[in-house]
């Protein structure tokens, strides 16, 4: 028995001086180029809870019980999901990855776990639909993440006696987190495993555990050992990056920072104290409506211009922007959002190049706009025209410029440059309807 202890202690020992020492393989370097690259993503939450129509937080919002909201496995039957129809939408819209929720807070697995009888395949569906999308995405050359939920309002493993929500879920059996995460490291070996090359794993749930966002103390009241699960997701995929929307600074074995309905350096959501990583790559996430998962009663729609100025905005941030769609219970995604992905990818047509494959913070942002680079390329972005006037000034651009340019048509524009920064002159630009875009050659 002591010598199991023995090895069982250094075991744990090793994984924490591991994630504690954590040096990013070759692999997973280039992976973190690569996502910077790609820039634009599509979310998409969904599950069994999309059947009652009122988001994926329905479990918790209503204090459903366990044993009432597990009546829904003999209703959720998604028999026009088409995970062709899913990837499609998103290579149109321009995308270039996507983030798929492998299992929310109420637990429900939407794919042929072996650890848990709470899944998709024992609906009367019965398909395995997370197989389905990663044979689709590797077909249509999309990259493919997987949100994970840390959290679980179903278990009662899970240390729910002191989480902050799922307080109506009736459980009353003592919580055992060796077995949670035990739970946790089969399911992740899983999704690891059995579904091709996986992009990213994206942890969710840890603020369950904390004290509300901006706290003065946010430490946690479980000790997640985190070290031992992201030491074993990039044992079995190492290029896999980890990122957990824990609302906190970046921790050790973690390869990208998210922030949750925010731009870096914002906190509108009241979520996002955490500081921007100057070594990561940033992503953040947004609702076309007000809801993640489908909600039958959110019309409350934010415009294309909207959310492209969103994805321009993040861009030159240096951010990836990971748009969410919550389809219907039947696994259709609903026209309105279809239509907006539409009108997404016919800008993102034109203009993608000064998106995709560049990098932000050129500048801090303007009045008026953006900046994105690609090597010897900058690529204004006015998304304001009332905030300049007949020109606009770019400060710090040191490099010469050879050539100023209207995108949209190649009409040449003047410019001045001097030691405080450079000019360009607007004379006659009329404002396009969602982004004037300056194409500048630096020599």
């Amino acid at each position: 028995m002591k010598k199991i202890l023995l090895v069982s202690l250094l075991f744990v020992l090793s994984a924490a001086l591991q994630a504690q020492t954590y040096h990013p393989t070759a692999e997973n370097l280039a992976a973190r180029k690569a996502f910077q690259d790609r820039k634009f993503g599509l979310f998409i939450h969904w599950g069994l809870s999309s059947v009652l129509g009122a988001g994926e937080w329905v479990m918790n919002n209503r204090s459903i019980q366990v044993k009432d909201y597990k009546r829904l496995l003999n209703v959720f039957n998604p028999q026009q999901f088409n995970a062709a129809e899913w990837v499609t939408a998103a290579k149109y819209a321009g995308m270039k990855y996507i983030v798929f929720i492998t299992r929310h807070h109420d637990g429900f697995s939407n794919w042929d776990t072996k650890y848990s009888d709470w899944k998709i395949t024992n609906t009367a569906y019965g398909k395995d639909v997370l197989k389905a999308l990663a044979e689709e995405c590797k077909k249509q050359d999309i990259k493919l993440g997987l949100y994970y939920s840390t959290l679980d309002w179903y278990r009662s493993d899970y240390p729910y006696e002191t989480g902050r929500t799922g307080k109506g879920s009736g459980r009353t059996e003592k919580s055992n987190y060796d077995s949670y995460l035990l739970f946790m490291k089969n399911q992740l070996s899983e999704l690891l495993s059995n579904y091709g090359e996986i992009m990213s794993i994206w942890l969710d749930g840890h603020w369950d555990q904390t004290n509300p966002e901006g706290s003065a103390d946010m430490s946690s009241r479980v000790n997640w050992q985190y070290e031992e699960l992201y030491t074993l997701i990039h044992r079995l995929q190492p290029q896999c990056m980890i990122g957990n929307n824990h609302h906190l600074d970046p921790m050790p074995g973690e390869d990208f920072q998210m922030f949750e309905k925010d731009l870096p350096g914002q906190n509108k959501s009241g979520l996002s104290y955490q500081a921007a990583s100057e070594e990561l790559p940033l992503e953040t996430c947004e609702t076309m409506n007000n809801s993640w998962g489908y909600n039958i009663t959110d019309n409350n729609y934010k415009s294309v211009k909207s959310l492209i100025h969103y994805l321009v905005n993040a861009a030159g941030l240096n951010t990836n922007f990971l748009l969410n769609v919550g389809p219907m219970a039947n696994g259709k995604i609903q026209p309105e959002f279809l239509d907006t992905l539409k009108a997404a990818g016919e800008w993102m047509k034109q203009y993608g190049e000064s998106i995709y494959g560049t990098r932000g913070n050129i500048i801090p942002a303007q009045e008026w706009g953006v900046i994105t680079q690609k090597n010897k390329t900058l690529y204004i972005h006015i998304l304001k025209m009332s905030a300049v006037k007949n020109y606009i000034f770019i400060p710090g651009v040191k490099d010469k410029i050879s050539e100023a340019a209207l995108f949209r048509n190649g009409l040449k524009l003047k410019f001045k440059q001097q030691e405080e920064g450079t000019f360009i002159y607007l004379d006659g630009i009329v404002q396009e309807d969602i982004d004037t875009v300056i194409r500048v050659h630096l020599k």
